[in-house]
C-alpha cells in the first residue's frame, strides 16, 4: 500500500507539471514503470478519482487562474490549457463553477478550484520508518503587530451544494475556494488558520483574513466575522523544515511552547477575548508559527 501511495504522489507531481500537454495514459504510467491499466486502478484507489478526471480538473484550475490574473484572450487560454475551443472551455467552466469564463473574468467570485492533491502525509512517512530529522531547532518567539481586519473562513463542518467543507488543510474544497480569493489581508493571508476560544476550549478554523471594508462574496459554508481589532501577537516560530519527516515533531515543539507560555514574563496578558489565535503552516517557506494576541498589562502600559 505504501509503495502505491508514493507512486501516486509521483504521478500527481508529474501530471501537475505536464497537465496542459494532455499526456496519454501510457506517458503517465511510464513515470512509475507500471502498465496503464494498473496505474489507473491504483491512482483511483489512492486519489479518489481517475487520472483523467484529476488532469482535467487541474487544467481547468490553471485556466481559471489565467482568466483571473491575466488579460490573455479567452480563446487563447482555452487552447493553452488543453481545451479544443472557446466553447469547450465555457462548457467545462460552467459545469464546474456555475458561470461562464467571461463572466468570471469580469467578476472573479470565489470558486472551488482544484488544488494540487497531496496523498502522502507525515504519518505515512513516519510509519515507513524513513524519518531523518536534520532541520529541527528550538522554537523561538517574537512580537508582531497585526492591523484590524475581518476573517472569512469555516468554523464548523457544513454541507454545501458543492460538497462538505470543514476547517482543515485536508479539505480540498475549502482550500480550493480560499485559493480563488485574491482580496485577502496583507498580514492574515490566504490559508491562515487558527483557533477561537469557546467555553474554555480551542476551536479550529480555516480560511483567510480580509480587510475591514471587504464587500466581496461570502462562499457557502463560510462565515465573515465582525472587525477584529488591531493587536500585538506573540509569534511562536520554528524555521523552515522538511514537511514529511519533520512536521509532527515541529508542530509538537511549537505548540508546547505556545500553549504553555506565560505572557507575564514579557509584561503582557492574553487578548484572546477580542482576537483570535492564528496558525501559519508553510513548512518550506516560513516554517510553522502560532500567533497568540496580547495586550500590555495596565500597570506597565
Amino acid at each position: 500500500m505504501y509503495e502505491w501511495i508514493y507512486a501516486v504522489q509521483k504521478l500527481i507531481n508529474w501530471v501537475d507539471d505536464h497537465a496542459i500537454e494532455n499526456p496519454s495514459l501510457s506517458e503517465i504510467s511510464d513515470q512509475v514503470g507500471y502498465s496503464p491499466w494498473y496505474c489507473s486502478e491504483q491512482f483511483h484507489r489512492v486519489a479518489g478519482m481517475t487520472i483523467r478526471e484529476y488532469m482535467a480538473k487541474r487544467r481547468l484550475c490553471l485556466a481559471a487562474l489565467a482568466l483571473r490574473d491575466t488579460d490573455i484572450p479567452i480563446t487563447d487560454i482555452a487552447f493553452e490549457y488543453g481545451f479544443s475551443s472557446h466553447q469547450a472551455l465555457t462548457r467545462a467552466f460552467r459545469n464546474a463553477y456555475g458561470c461562464a469564463p467571461a463572466a468570471y473574468r469580469k467578476n472573479p467570485v470565489p470558486i472551488p478550484l482544484t488544488v494540487k492533491k497531496i496523498v502522502i502525509t507525515p504519518s505515512h512517512y513516519i510509519e515507513q520508518g524513513d524519518v531523518i530529522m536534520s532541520n529541527l531547532a528550538v522554537p523561538n518567539y517574537r512580537i508582531e503587530y497585526i492591523p484590524a481586519h475581518r476573517y472569512l473562513g469555516v468554523y464548523d463542518r457544513r454541507e454545501t451544494s458543492k460538497g462538505p467543507v470543514w476547517p482543515g488543510h485536508d479539505c480540498e474544497l475549502l482550500c480550493g475556494i480560499v485559493q480563488s480569493i485574491t482580496d485577502c489581508h496583507p498580514v492574515v493571508t490566504g490559508h491562515t488558520a487558527g483557533w477561537k476560544w469557546v467555553n474554555g476550549e480551542r476551536k479550529y478554523f480555516y480560511g483567510l483574513g480580509v480587510n475591514t471594508d471587504y464587500n466581496g462574496s461570502v462562499p457557502e459554508g463560510f462565515v465573515l466575522t465582525d472587525i477584529i481589532p488591531d493587536s500585538y501577537y506573540i509569534v511562536f516560530n520554528h524555521p523552515p523544515f522538511e514537511y514529511l519527516s519533520e512536521n509532527t515533531e515541529v508542530m509538537k515543539r511549537v505548540e508546547e511552547l505556545a500553549w504553555n507560555f506565560d505572557p507575564l514574563t514579557l509584561g503582557y496578558e492574553w487578548n484572546e477575548t477580542d482576537c483570535q489565535d492564528y496558525q501559519r503552516h508553510y513548512p518550506e517557506i516560513i516554517g510553522y508559527q502560532i500567533l497568540r494576541p496580547v495586550k500590555k498589562l495596565n500597570n506597565l502600559a
